[in-house]
C-alpha cells in the first residue's frame, strides 16, 4: 500500500472504503523529461495523480505557439476524461522527471459505478467545482446542520396586514411605525403584498395622490412558504424567484414573513442579528456599534461556507442601511425627498463585503435651494469614516464638489465625459455606471442614468474606448497556459476581477442593461443571447472564486495572521490542488473573455 493523500476532492467523495480501494490498487510509475504519458487519440488505461515533476496538456491540432492547453503539478490528476470518452483528447508530456500514481481504469470505473457524485466531479463545470471547494472549506458542521433542520417559523416576522381601502400615507406611516420594509393587502379572495420600493413608484413614477388607496398596487400574487417547511427551502424560493422575501402561510391564511436577510442572518449567528441592531439603532453611536459587528458576521458567512453571492446580497443591504440611517441622522429631512446619496464602484454594485474606500455622491433636484449643503455633506463623510468607511483616495465623497449636482449639472458632466474620452472621463463614466441610490429619492439618480444610456446608445466609438482599458492588466498565465508563480503573487483583483468586471460592464452599457450587479449583468447578458448561458455562468463563478481567494486573505490580514501582505496578490504555492485548478480554469476563462471583447470592440487595433 502506498502513502497517497486522499484528502482532496474528488477523492473526498469517495466514502472511507473506497479510498482505501484506491490506496490498494495505484502503482508509483517513473517518467522521463519529454516523454509522452498519453497521446491524442489513445484509450485511456490509467488515471494519473501527479506524485513529482509537472505534466503538459497539448492540442495537437493547433499551432506550436498555442498548442499548451493546460500545466499539472503534484497532487493534480489528469486522464479520467481519456477513459470516460473512450480516448484521449490531448496528449499529456512530462516537462521533467515526473513520478505518478497510476489508478487502474478497470478500478476507476468500478469506483465511478459505486459512487456518482465521484464520475459527476470529472465532467461538471467550473461552478460545480467552485461549489465543491465551498463545501471543503465550510466548517462547522453542528451549525450548518442546524441550519439546514431549521424550520421557517423559527425566523419569520410577524405580519402586518392592512385593509385595501388603506391610503398611501397611511401605509407610508405604518410601515415607518413599525420598522417595516413590506406590508401584506387585504383584498377579495386573498393578499397582495406592497413594499416600500411600490409605495415610492406610486408617488413619484405613477404620481399618485396620498390619499389614493393600495388598491392595485405591489405583487397580486405572493411567493409563500409554510411555517414546518426547512429555512433553506425558503432560501432557495427566494432565489429562484428573484424574491427577497416570501410569506410564511397555514392554508390560506398569512402568519409570518421571512426576509432575505433574516435567513442570512440566522444562518451567520442565531445568537446575534447584526440586520436586527442596524434596524434598531436610535443614534450614530448606536450605528456605529452596530457597524462594527460586520466583520464578525462575514467571517462567520465564510466559515459556514454561504455561497458568496448571498453574503455579498447581506453585506450590501446592510452597508445600504448602515448608510441610509446615518443619512436620516445627518440630512434634515426637508431636503431628503429632492436630494439622492448614490453609492458607486463595488458597493454600487453590491459586490463588496469588507468595507472598503468611500465611493459617494449626491444629486440634487433642479430647484432645490440648499444654502447649507456642502456643511451637511462634509459631516456625513466624516460620520461615514467614523462608521468605518475610510475616506477616498480619489476624493471620489459627497464632501468634494465635483461630485455633488442637480440633474441638469451631471447630464452635462457625463456629456463632457463622453466627449473627452480620456482616461479620468472614461473612468468616472465606469463610475456614474455602477452608481445605486442608498439613500433620498432614488428618481433622480434614475433620470441621470437613463440619460446617460441614451448618450452613449450606438456610440461604437466610445464603447472601444470605454473597453481598451480591459488590456491595461495581462492575464497571470504563463506562455504555456499555467498559472504564473511569483514568490510575491499573483494580482488577483487586476489579473481576474478587473477584467470581468469592466468586461461585462461594457457589454451591459452596450446592451443599454440597467442592474449595477455584475452577476445580474451576466444573467442579462445571457437572456439578451449575448453570451452562452454556460459561458456567463462560468464568468459568474470565476468572479466569485477570485473575490473569495482575496477575501479569504484580507480577512486574515485583518485577524493579524499577516498584516504585510497585500490582499490582492495571491500565492499560487500556498493553494491546494483544487484551489491551483479552479484558479488556472478561471484565469483560461478570463482570457477567452477578453479574447472575445478585444474582437467585439476591435481591440486589436488599439
Amino acid at each position: 500500500m502506498v502513502d497517497l493523500d486522499l484528502s482532496q476532492p474528488p477523492f473526498t467523495l469517495l466514502d472511507d472504503a473506497g479510498r482505501e480501494r484506491v490506496r490498494q490498487g495505484v502503482d508509483l510509475a517513473y517518467f522521463d523529461r519529454d516523454e509522452i504519458i498519453l497521446e491524442a487519440g489513445q484509450p485511456g488505461e490509467y488515471v494519473f495523480i501527479i506524485h513529482k515533476g509537472e505534466v503538459a496538456e497539448i492540442d495537437t491540432t493547433q499551432p506550436a505557439a498555442r498548442e499548451r492547453l493546460g500545466h499539472y503539478t503534484q497532487g493534480d490528476l489528469f486522464g479520467a476524461i481519456s477513459i470516460l470518452n473512450g480516448k484521449s483528447r490531448y496528449r499529456f508530456r512530462a516537462e521533467q522527471e515526473s513520478l505518478c500514481y497510476l489508478l487502474p481504469k478497470a478500478l476507476f470505473l468500478e469506483l465511478c459505478d459505486d459512487c456518482p457524485p465521484f464520475a459527476e466531479f470529472f465532467r461538471q463545470t467550473l461552478a460545480h467545482k467552485a461549489r465543491l471547494l465551498t463545501e471543503q472549506r465550510a466548517e462547522g458542521g453542528v451549525t450548518m446542520a442546524g441550519f439546514m433542520l431549521a424550520a421557517v417559523d423559527e425566523c419569520m416576522r410577524e405580519p402586518l396586514v392592512v385593509p385595501a381601502a388603506t391610503t398611501i400615507a397611511e401605509a407610508v406611516a405604518t410601515i415607518n411605525e413599525r420598522r417595516a420594509d413590506s406590508l401584506l393587502v387585504a383584498r377579495d379572495g386573498g393578499h397582495g403584498m406592497v413594499t416600500k420600493t411600490d409605495l415610492l413608484n406610486a408617488l413619484v413614477v405613477d404620481e399618485r395622490g396620498r390619499d389614493s388607496p393600495l388598491e392595485g398596487l405591489g405583487r397580486a400574487e405572493l411567493i409563500t412558504v409554510t411555517p414546518g417547511q426547512y429555512l433553506f427551502e425558503a432560501l432557495v424560493i427566494m432565489t429562484r424567484h428573484k424574491v427577497e422575501r416570501v410569506v410564511v402561510v397555514k392554508g390560506e391564511t398569512p402568519v409570518g414573513v421571512v426576509e432575505l436577510t433574516d435567513v442570512l442572518s440566522y444562518f451567520s449567528s442565531r445568537s446575534y442579528v447584526v440586520s436586527l441592531q442596524v434596524e434598531q439603532a436610535e443614534s450614530l453611536e448606536a450605528l456605529a456599534a452596530a457597524s462594527r459587528r460586520t466583520p464578525e458576521l462575514v467571517s462567520a458567512l465564510m466559515a459556514q461556507g454561504v455561497k458568496l453571492r448571498f453574503a455579498m446580497g447581506l453585506l450590501a443591504a446592510l452597508n445600504g442601511r448602515i448608510i441610509n440611517k446615518a443619512w436620516g441622522f445627518l440630512v434634515d429631512e426637508r431636503y431628503q425627498g429632492d436630494s439622492c446619496l448614490m453609492v458607486m464602484g463595488s458597493e454600487g454594485r453590491g459586490e463588496q463585503i469588507l468595507k472598503t474606500d468611500q465611493d459617494n455622491g449626491l444629486i440634487l433636484a433642479d430647484d432645490l435651494d440648499w444654502p447649507d449643503c456642502a456643511e451637511q455633506m462634509q459631516r456625513l463623510t466624516d460620520t461615514l469614516i467614523e462608521l468605518g468607511y475610510p475616506p477616498c483616495p480619489g476624493n471620489i465623497m459627497v464632501s468634494n464638489p465635483e461630485w455633488v449636482g442637480t440633474v441638469s449639472q451631471w447630464k452635462q458632466r457625463i456629456a463632457r465625459w463622453i466627449e473627452a474620452r480620456d482616461g479620468d472621463s472614461l473612468m468616472k463614466l465606469a463610475i456614474m455606471l455602477d452608481s445605486h441610490a442608498v439613500a433620498g429619492n432614488p428618481a433622480l439618480l434614475d433620470r441621470v442614468r437613463d440619460d446617460l444610456f441614451a448618450q452613449c446608445a450606438g456610440n461604437e466609438l466610445l464603447l472601444s474606448y470605454f473597453a481598451r482599458t480591459i488590456l491595461r492588466f495581462s492575464t497571470p498565465l504563463t506562455l504555456f497556459g499555467s498559472l504564473k508563480r511569483p514568490q510575491h503573487g499573483i494580482d488577483i483583483k487586476k489579473g481576474g476581477i478587473f477584467p470581468i468586471v469592466h468586461g461585462v460592464r461594457v457589454m451591459a452599457l452596450e446592451r443599454g442593461i440597467r442592474p449595477t450587479s455584475t452577476l445580474e449583468r451576466l444573467e442579462a447578458l445571457a437572456a439578451d443571447g449575448r453570451l452562452e448561458p454556460r459561458f456567463a455562468e462560468d464568468l459568474a463563478e470565476a468572479l466569485s472564486l477570485f473575490t473569495e481567494l482575496r477575501l479569504k486573505q484580507q480577512l486574515a490580514r485583518r485577524e493579524g495572521e499577516d498584516e504585510s501582505r497585500n490582499p490582492d496578490r495571491v500565492v499560487v504555492q500556498e493553494l491546494s490542488s483544487l484551489e491551483r485548478d479552479l484558479l488556472r480554469e478561471a484565469l483560461h476563462i478570463v482570457k477567452d473573455f477578453k479574447q472575445r471583447l478585444s474582437h467585439r470592440f476591435h481591440l486589436e487595433y488599439s
